[in-house]
C-alpha cells in the first residue's frame, strides 16, 4: 500500500514554522514527511533557509508516528559523508527510529556560496558513488578505513549509532543517477511532471539495473508539485518562494536574488504553467492519482505551496488522501507492471 508525505519546504518556511506544520501533518493523518535541506533559498525577498539537520531533531521531539527522510541533502562537499552518516544517526535515535536518509548529487546555490567548487555530473556521480558506501558502511556498524579518490576515512566508527537500519534513498532524474541508486541505496527519489517519461527514464531504468547486480528494486518515493489557489493571482503570491526554482540556470546559480530577477522577467503565466494548479480536493485528487496507479509509487509525496498551509495539509488528509488510499488498493489488486517487464 502507497504512503503520502508531506513536504516540508526549507526554502519558504521558517525552521518554527515547519515543526508545526509537521505536527499538523501528524496529527490529520500523513505517514511521513520529506524534508528538504538548503543552504539558500530559490529567491531573496521571500524566503527561508534554515537548518535541516537542527529542524528535523525538533520535528523527531515533537511527533511520535511519521516517518522523517531528508529531501535532499548532499553530502559530498560541505557535507563529509562521515559526518551526514552521523547527522543520520542521531536524528534516527532522536525519532526513535523513524528517520530516512534522502542523498543527492546537488546544486550549486547549497555549495557555491560557501566557497567550494561544483563540478559536473561525472564527478558528482563519482563522489556519490563513494559517499553512498561510506554512509552504509558507518550506518551498519562498521569501524571504515576507507581511501577513495574523493573521501578517505581512518578507522571511522558512529559511536552513537543509530537504533535499527536506516535506509538511504537518492534523488534521481535519469538513468544514469537511477542506476548508481540502484547499485547503493534502498530506493530513488523521484519529482514527477509526466508520469510515463519518468518511469521510461528513472524507474525502469533502476528496476533493470537492481536486476543486473541480484539486487531488490528500488523502492519509489515519487514527487510533485501543486500550488493550492483558486486563481491566478492567488497561485502566484503562493508560489513566491518557489519561483526561482524554475528560472534558467538553477543548477549553476550562487546568489537567489540572480534567479529571482529571472524568475520574474518571465512571463508569469510560463512560471505558473509549469506546476500543477488545483483549487480543489477534486483536483487535487486528479494531479497527484497517476503516481499511485501509473507510476505505483511505494510514496507519493505533496510538494504543495497555498495562502493558508495548515488549511491545505488538513484538506489534503482529509478529502484527498481517502481517495487516493482507495487507489493504492487497488493497485496492489492489479499490480502496475512495465511494458517491457518479464
Amino acid at each position: 500500500m502507497t504512503d503520502f508525505y508531506y513536504f516540508c519546504g526549507h526554502e519558504q518556511w521558517q525552521p518554527e514554522t515547519l515543526v508545526r506544520h509537521a505536527v499538523v501533518a501528524e496529527q490529520a493523518g500523513f505517514d511521513g514527511l520529506l524534508v528538504s535541506e538548503h543552504f539558500h533559498p530559490w529567491v531573496d525577498d521571500q524566503s527561508a533557509a534554515g537548518f535541516a539537520f537542527a529542524t528535523i531533531g525538533a520535528m523527531a521531539q515533537a511527533t511520535s508516528r511519521v516517518r522523517i527522510t531528508t529531501g535532499v541533502t548532499t553530502p559530498l562537499f560541505r557535507y563529509h559523508p562521515g559526518v551526514v552518516a552521523q547527522a543520520a544517526a542521531t536524528l534516527d535515535r532522536l525519532s526513535n527510529g523513524r528517520f530516512d536518509l534522502g542523498v543527492g548529487t546537488g546544486e550549486n546555490i547549497n555549495e557555491g556560496p560557501l566557497g567550494y567548487h561544483f563540478p559536473g555530473y561525472a564527478e558528482r556521480a563519482g563522489r556519490m558513488r563513494e559517499a553512498l558506501q561510506i554512509m552504509r558502511r558507518l550506518l551498519d556498524g562498521e569501524k571504515l578505513t576507507f581511501a577513495g579518490e574523493y573521501y578517505r576515512t581512518d578507522r571511522a566508527r558512529l559511536y552513537s549509532p543509530p537504533l535499527g537500519r536506516v535506509p538511504i534513498w537518492m534523488a534521481s532524474g535519469g538513468p544514469k543517477s537511477a542506476a548508481l541508486a540502484a547499485e547503493f541505496a534502498d530506493g530513488i527519489i523521484t519529482s514527477i511532471k509526466v508520469p510515463a517519461d519518468t518511469l521510461a527514464d528513472v524507474i525502469d531504468p533502476a528496476r533493470q539495473a537492481a536486476a543486473d547486480l541480484g539486487r531488490p528494486a528500488p523502492r519509489v518515493l515519487a514527487t510533485r508539485w501543486a500550488i493550492h489557489a483558486g486563481s491566478e493571482d492567488d497561485a502566484w503570491k503562493a508560489l513566491t518562494s518557489w519561483r526561482g526554482l524554475r528560472a534558467p540556470g538553477r543548477l549553476e546559480a550562487v546568489d537567489p536574488q540572480d534567479l529571482r530577477e529571472k524568475a520574474d522577467a518571465m512571463p508569469r503565466a510560463e512560471v505558473l504553467g509549469r506546476y500543477a494548479i488545483v483549487p480543489d480536493a477534486a483536483a487535487m485528487i486528479a494531479a497527484y492519482r497517476a503516481l499511485v496507479e501509473e507510476v505505483g509509487a511505494d510514496i507519493v509525496t505533496f510538494q504543495v505551496t497555498s495562502l493558508d498551509q495548515e488549511a491545505t495539509i488538513r484538506m489534503i488528509a482529509a478529502e484527498v488522501l481517502p481517495a487516493l488510499r482507495a487507489l493504492s488498493v487497488t493497485s496492489l489488486q492489479s499490480p502496475v507492471t512495465s511494458p517491457d517487464a518479464g
